[in-house]
């Protein structure tokens, strides 16, 4: 069963978070992690990205919402909103909403931000909302997870998040790394309890 990880990073903090998350997911016998990335919004409308990236993930298509059994969405936070590179994704999805491609289907979402206060929380939940519209199942994470009460750095009810520093080169801490991988394994062991009732 494939599980979506699907994220936009400008500096990498996201893109290691999406590790992490990846990891928890392939820990859960029947569940493995699919890794897809969306290119960089350009300010010049006729500029297009190649189809290929130069390294890391490939570019996520609608086929790869469609064919997976669960989501997790990740964005840096940009003033408390997700990344316009994420949301233009999400804009190109009307199919499958539509056809009701992505109801049913969990979800959780994580991000990484500058300043402690920068937004963590409100760029989960800009995530979220066109989740819901898609009829999305949506799964954070819960206090059962004891970090979530003692970090210092990232973690939220509402998903992942990471404490990056203002030139973003702050580590991903051990709380941190420890509710990514567990933000993974929730929502594998979900998508696998969802797929097969």
């Amino acid at each position: 069963m494939d599980i979506l990880v699907l994220y936009y990073s400008r500096s990498g903090n996201v893109g290691k978070m999406a590790q992490l998350i990846a990891r928890g997911i392939d820990e859960v016998n029947g569940a493995s992690a699919r890794i897809r990335t969306v290119p960089a919004v350009s300010t010049v409308c006729e500029a297009q990205e190649d189809n290929i990236p130069n390294d890391g993930p490939p570019y996520a298509t609608l086929d790869d919402l469609k064919e997976c059994e669960g989501l997790a969405l990740g964005s840096p936070t940009r003033f408390g909103n997700m990344a316009a590179p994420l949301k233009y994704f999400l804009d190109s999805t009307g199919s499958l909403w539509l056809s009701g491609a992505l109801a049913g289907k969990p979800a959780s979402v994580f991000t990484s931000t500058a300043s402690m206060h920068g937004g963590q929380e409100t760029t989960l939940l800009s995530m979220i909302i066109p989740l819901l519209h898609q009829g999305m199942v949506i799964s954070g994470i819960p206090y059962s997870e004891t970090d979530l009460s003692h970090t210092r750095s990232g973690g939220t009810p509402y998903g992942a998040s990471h404490f990056a520093g203002d030139d973003s080169r702050l580590p991903i801490s051990d709380e941190e790394q420890r509710l990514c991988h567990a933000l993974g394994k929730r929502l594998a062991s979900i998508s696998l309890k969802l797929g097969s009732s």
